[in-house]
């Protein structure tokens, strides 16, 4: 069974419902990224930035998945499929999703402040002051913001090296370390692109489908059955 390995971005997710930072009306639009997604912004102003996950967590329990999601899921029947992902969320795992790799956490979970491998699923959407890890200290989101280490991207460049068809869904491949894995696939596999605005991606292995998740998976199936 032939390795099928699925860096998906926020682009993935905007058709549940979930807005995406960078697009227009996104959320960079309302928040100033080093106020809500830095260390020193927690340091600083721990009540905002706990605000803005808090409601990113509340917004994420009324969101389900999209035909992409359930597309990536269905192709378990004919590929191994692995996904490394860039958002937070969990709908590639309430698809059915099997193998997901988070690069940059988890919303709906939180850690330790002071012992990073303390990690915990919160219930409910809202984390407070005073929520403690078993060592006392204060929980925080489990989230990799900017500035900080992305410590599964070890395992990530693992995977890729071992894709047999590499798939980018929905990320512009701005924000690296997570746009280098296309560089560490074996060269001459096949790389499919979905996204409606066309990634900086060139080579004659590249097949573009410019749609978005739903509709782009939809056609990527189809694609894979003239493989």
């Amino acid at each position: 069974m032939k390795k099928l390995v699925v860096l998906s971005g926020a682009g993935m997710s905007q058709e549940s419902g979930i807005r995406t930072f960078r697009d227009m009306g996104g959320l960079w639009e309302e928040y100033d990224v080093m106020e809500v997604a830095t260390p020193e912004a927690w340091q600083r102003n721990p009540e905002l930035v706990m605000r803005f996950y808090n409601d990113r967590r509340k917004q994420l329990y009324g969101c389900l998945p999209n035909a992409g999601h359930i597309g990536l899921f269905e192709l378990e029947k004919d590929f191994d499929v692995e996904i490394i992902t860039q958002n937070v969320d969990d709908l590639h795992e309430r698809a059915g999703s099997s193998k997901v790799l988070h690069l940059h956490g988890e919303l709906k979970k939180v850690r330790s402040q002071k012992d990073p491998s303390l990690i915990y699923e919160l219930d409910g959407w809202e984390l407070k002051f005073g929520d403690k890890c078993e060592k006392g200290s204060q929980l925080r989101p489990h989230i990799v913001w900017f500035g900080e280490a992305v410590p599964a991207m070890d395992e990530a460049v693992s995977i890729a090296e071992k894709a047999d068809i590499f798939v980018v869904i929905g990320t512009s491949l701005d924000v690296y370390p997570a746009a280098g894995l296309l560089y560490y696939t074996q060269p001459d596999i096949p790389i499919f692109v979905i996204d409606p605005h066309e990634p900086p991606v060139s080579g004659k292995n590249v097949i573009f489908i410019e749609e978005k998740a739903g509709r782009g998976v939809e056609i990527l199936k189809e694609k894979l059955k003239e493989l």
